[in-house]
């Protein structure tokens, strides 16, 4: 496996903020972000050019540290600050296996999963396939819950692949995509647009020309943790009707749907996005 496919230069220079990294027994490096004390919520962050923890989650982890829990806020492998080899595929299986290596690299007990689009087809992959590593999931708008053909008849998706093929993504192009992850992309900050930018030119042509995520649909009933989700009626990336397949199949799940919110629950509606996943892991 060829784990650097960048030079390192370019990785130290990112725009992003400094974490740790471990390395998986398979030789993968991993960076992530650590902050809090208590029990443990890993944040994974979804898809899309220039995606990284904390490009998606920068406005949340602290909070939930502030009250009493240790965040862990990961970069994927082909994203962020993480090894990005462009000779794997990177589909359902290659995602699992490393969040499951990171897990046991850092000795860590049962976590919650909280994890958005991407990151949340990831977080179901690994509480079906390691059902003792996981205590509950946090849900927004999942991935693995329709088949391919689906995701790719979405607005959002149709976009980005169009975008994407052009060439090189700079913060313009970066905007016109990003632009569709939101109801009102003027929310959308110039610190995100850059930081992703940044994070997109070092990343191989093999992560999106490979990544493949099944539906889960049939294997739902398996979960038998607490599962909070959050779908925004907006949403031009992840069909919302998602949220039925997984209420109906997990009995231990609840939902909450937002209008006037798109593909990004946690920025959008910041705010009750961070009480009611507080609330959920304080009381159930």
């Amino acid at each position: 496996m060829n784990q650097q496919t960048t030079n390192p230069e370019q990785t130290q220079d990112l725009p992003l903020p400094l974490g740790h990294f471990v390395t998986l027994e398979s030789g993968l490096k991993l960076h992530y972000l650590e902050q809090g004390q208590g029990p443990i919520v890993i944040w994974l962050h979804g898809s899309g050019p220039g995606a990284s923890g904390f490009s998606n989650f920068k406005g949340n982890y602290p909070e939930f540290a502030d009250a009493g829990y240790r965040n862990i806020v990961l970069d994927l492998p082909g994203f962020g600050r993480s090894d990005k080899p462009d000779d794997v595929n990177y589909d359902l299986a290659f995602f699992v296996t490393a969040l499951n290596g990171f897990i046991n690299a850092l000795d860590l007990p049962k976590v919650t999963l909280l994890g958005n689009s991407l990151g949340g087809a990831i977080a179901l992959g690994q509480a079906l396939d390691y059902p003792d590593t996981v205590e509950r999931l946090i849900l927004m708008a999942p991935g693995g819950v329709e088949e391919r053909e689906t995701y790719f008849e979405m607005e959002g998706i149709v976009r980005m692949v169009e975008v994407y093929s052009r060439g090189p993504m700079g913060v313009d192009q970066m905007r016109e995509v990003m632009s569709l992850q939101l109801f009102d992309s003027a929310v959308l900050s110039d610190d995100i647009l850059a930081e992703r930018a940044a994070v997109a030119v070092t990343q191989p042509a093999n992560l999106f020309s490979t990544m493949m995520v099944p539906n889960m649909t049939e294997r739902l009933g398996e979960l038998n943790c607490p599962v909070l989700g959050f779908w925004g009626t907006n949403d031009k990336f992840n069909p919302h009707q998602g949220m039925h397949k997984i209420l109906d199949n997990v009995p231990t799940a609840r939902f909450i749907m937002l209008n006037r919110c798109g593909h990004w629950v946690q920025v959008e509606h910041q705010r009750l996005f961070n009480s009611s996943c507080i609330d959920f892991l304080k009381h159930g």
